[in-house]
């Protein structure tokens, strides 16, 4: 390959080197000094009109064009196809000339004049290899538990160490002993091909077997699809087209060394594609888990064939485009399914639990897309000039799937981020045995939803200037360009700036946390969640503030540490004001000795003692200290303690009363008003009394 390309590079060597001499030669005096004799001969050489003609034909000229159009294109390629047709054409008038050529290469070089050698040796590498494969089988069932054909794990191992047995035994016996260089290459590439064929066919059986295994280990795991006619059809449609393939490849990769020109060659490997295609066909037309609608069935098979032909014609990345595109989205389920029943049977818990689990779940669906990508890299990298019609379209396609990478990448780690988040907040909301840790869990359920966005938000930036970065694109300007643009962003929307550094200043601050009651001016309620910008506050009726943080101000946080109630009641004059506070004080004791307030009275219910006389009645103030958000139970449970304990004592509460004292007009005023308020209640009395 470096010599070829030595030759192709020697022509533009030798042209810069004539316009270096050229420009030397007008910039410098002539040399008064005679050349050596081998410039000379160079010289002349260089001047001879056939070299020149050469040069010319091996070196295109130079033009201002940018590159070819798209229709210049369009022909190009149509071009190429015609040309590799008509060359496959050509090739079959060959095919009786070349089979006997080949019959007696294989017969002077291979057999040796002994018919059937390659079969007969092959023959007996096989059963070398099945016999050590059912030594092993034998061994290893003595070992094998009661419940091995459950378990998958076993199952699977057992499997891996029979077929390793065999490919060491056959491989190993045959590559032991000297062959021929002939013979070596034939038998070997056949037994490859063959034991390649038997792992397809146990990965498929293996598959099928337990490809749907639940999530939970004490789980029996259960076959991928319900009815064994299902299960033995797929698997043998499988087996089939891996036949088709391998044993394709095997026989086109040999015709070569037995005389075989390319096209006849390639003629072979299409031959076996038609039975992959007829195989594929009848899977849609007679698959037995539903055959769906004659329109769907009819698009597939005519997508399969136009698959088909793109292969003949050369067009290999349309080839694999349609494969991935017909085979990916079910391969991704079946990886989903096998990869969450995987980590649902890990026993790692915490931390590392959730990363294992996205990184076997999100990781092996990246890594299927990853390889699709990474072969249509390999595919379009040889022929992305003669699709794209330039470097700069094969350099963009590369760059495209590069990007594909990039956002894998990407969504691993995004997944991961939030998976440790969502994590850490369940921990947070449950960890509450002490006020510290209650503080602590309270302030990271806070901030670590501020974190997550920001997280996702530096996440897509980092990756779409990196995607942008393989395709071609200068990322500095557009970085220098965007904190400009952020600028005059920032001077032409200050109230939005306002509210996001306010935002900053208050998590600082630690002034409040979800699951907070706080109060700021006229908005009150519990803090739900928070954005770049504002505030969700649940008030306690039920409707929902969302506040700008920069509308805020001073905030009143009812949340922390300990609330002070303040309770007055007010009794008659003639009441025993030291006992009211010793019935006060033993109620403060029983509450706080109450299984059920307990936990949230930090000091019981006490009387601080007379706050005022009032016009008609004696105020007593009574103080309640509790956790924040709990004094109105233990509140409303004390006044209803504190008025049975009054009445049964002997204790008035003070109500305001109106007394009327006067003449004999005033009386009877007084006596009228009376009998007009009962005659107005005797029709509510007759309702009241009749049954």
């Amino acid at each position: 390959m470096n010599y070829k390309l030595r030759l192709g590079f020697l022509p533009v060597v030798v042209v810069l080197l004539l316009a270096l001499l050229q420009g030397t030669s007008l910039a410098q005096q002539p040399s008064p000094d005679l050349p050596p004799e081998k410039a000379k001969q160079f010289l002349e050489l260089l001047s001879d009109p056939e070299l020149k003609a050469w040069l010319e034909g091996k070196i295109p000229a130079a033009t201002d064009e940018p590159g070819l159009s798209i229709p210049e294109d369009i022909l190009r390629l149509d071009g190429g196809i015609r040309a590799r047709i008509g060359g496959l054409g050509a090739a079959i008038p060959r095919l009786p000339e070349e089979l006997s050529r080949a019959a007696e290469i294989v017969s002077r070089d291979v057999n040796s004049g002994r018919p059937g050698l390659v079969m007969g040796i092959l023959a007996v590498l096989i059963a070398v290899g099945f016999g050590a494969e059912w030594a092993v089988r034998r061994a290893l069932a003595r070992t094998r538990s009661a419940v091995v054909q459950e378990d998958a794990g076993q199952a699977i191992l057992f499997e891996t160490v029979a077929l390793l047995t065999f490919a060491l035994a056959s491989a190993g016996s045959f590559l032991a002993l000297g062959w021929p260089p002939l013979l070596r290459r034939i038998i070997l590439t056949l037994l490859l091909a063959f034991i390649a064929f038997r792992i397809v066919h146990a990965a498929a059986r293996l598959l099928f077997a337990f490809g749907g295994a639940t999530s939970d280990p004490s789980d029996r795991p259960t076959p991928l699809f319900e009815s064994e006619a299902s299960t033995r059809f797929w698997r043998w449609r499988v087996s089939l087209v891996a036949g088709f393939l391998l044993f394709g490849w095997a026989i086109a990769s040999l015709m070569p060394g037995l005389g075989f020109s390319p096209e006849v060659a390639e003629l072979a490997a299409f031959l076996f594609g038609l039975g992959i295609l007829a195989t594929a066909i009848e899977v849609v037309w007679q698959r037995p888990d539903g055959r769906g609608s004659l329109v769907k069935q009819s698009f597939l098979t005519l997508f399969l064939i136009v698959l088909w032909m793109a292969w003949v014609a050369g067009l290999l990345g349309v080839l694999w485009l349609g494969i991935f595109a017909l085979v990916l989205p079910t391969a991704l389920r079946g990886v989903d399914a096998a990869a969450q029943a995987f980590a649902g049977k890990s026993r790692r818990s915490g931390a590392m639990g959730v990363v294992l689990n996205v990184l076997i779940v999100r990781g092996a669906r990246a890594a299927v897309i990853a390889a699709a990508v990474a072969w249509l890299a390999h595919i379009w990298r040889i022929r992305a000039a003669s699709l794209a019609g330039s470097e700069t379209g094969g350099f963009l396609i590369i760059g495209l799937l590069h990007g594909i990478i990039i956002l894998l990448i990407a969504d691993l780690l995004w997944q991961l981020s939030k998976a440790l988040i969502e994590y850490r907040m369940n921990l947070a909301s449950a960890d509450g045995s002490s006020a510290d840790q209650l503080a602590r869990s309270g302030r990271l359920r806070t901030l670590l939803p501020i974190f997550r966005n920001a997280l996702a938000v530096f996440i897509a930036a980092v990756t779409a200037l990196t995607i942008l970065a393989g395709l071609g694109v200068q990322v500095l300007p557009l970085i220098a360009g965007a904190g400009i643009f952020g600028i005059a962003i920032g001077f032409g929307s200050q109230t939005l700036v306002k509210d996001v550094l306010s935002g900053v200043f208050y998590m600082m601050d630690d002034a409040f946390r979800v699951g907070e009651y706080i109060q700021s001016g006229s908005y009150k309620g519990t803090v739900e969640s928070f954005s770049l910008r504002s505030v969700r506050l649940r008030h306690h009726r039920g409707p929902v503030y969302t506040v700008p943080f920069g509308e805020l101000g001073a905030v009143q946080n009812m949340s922390r540490d300990w609330v002070i109630d303040k309770i007055t009641i007010g009794v008659t004059y003639d009441s025993d004001v030291d006992l009211a506070r010793k019935l006060i004080k033993k109620i403060g004791q029983e509450l706080a000795a109450d299984p059920e307030f307990a936990a949230d009275t930090i000091e019981p219910l006490k009387m601080q003692g007379i706050d005022n006389f009032g016009d008609y009645a004696i105020v007593l103030r009574i103080k309640l200290t509790t956790k924040p958000g709990t004094q109105f139970g233990i509140k409303r449970r004390a006044l209803m303690m504190i008025k049975a304990a009054f009445a049964e004592n002997g204790i008035k509460i003070a109500v305001p009363t109106v007394h009327v004292e006067g003449g004999g007009e005033t009386a009877a005023a007084a006596h009228q008003a009376s009998q007009t308020l009962k005659k107005s209640k005797a029709p509510l009395e007759a309702v009241r009394n009749t049954p």
